[in-house]
């Protein structure tokens, strides 16, 4: 792919733009994780793009990829183009679920100030910052009246 770099730039800072909106949520929350998403959604369409490029007009899969081990993960993952949807995908699914997090923390009890380091831990280590974040809304439920 001869625009790769080009794709991979315009994507990690295309995303910012949503990580951004969701830093500045409190300002009006359902605005911002709507932008968020949208962006989300607009990165989602780019994968799709390389996917469907890779596959039907690309060269195709490597020999022995797949997903049925770790090697054939490794082998799908060994070009240049499976490496940039790879890494799209992970932008994209980070994004949302981070969306969903600011998004769900009003409802847990979960204040802005906490969010925000779990949004960081989110952008760097996704399921990570996923886990950290069910836990504190879990806790933040229990210990809430039920309504």
């Amino acid at each position: 792919m001869r625009n790769a770099d080009l794709v991979f730039s315009i994507a990690n800072w295309f995303v910012l733009v949503g990580w951004a909106a969701l830093l500045l949520a409190p300002l009006r929350r359902d605005a911002l994780v709507l932008v968020a998403r949208v962006v989300a959604a607009a990165v989602c369409a780019m994968y799709a793009i390389l996917v469907v490029r890779g596959l039907a007009v690309g060269p195709g899969l490597p020999e022995g990829a797949g997903f049925g081990s770790l090697d054939a993960v490794v082998a799908l993952l060994s070009t240049r183009g499976a490496m940039l949807a790879g890494w799209i995908h992970y932008l994209a699914f980070d994004l949302f679920v981070a969306s969903w997090m600011l998004a769900d923390a009003p409802r847990a009890g979960v204040p802005h100030w906490v969010v925000v380091p779990l949004l960081g831990l989110t952008l760097m280590m996704g399921p990570v910052g996923l886990l950290v974040y069910l836990l504190v809304a879990g806790m933040r439920r229990r210990g809430r009246p039920a309504a």
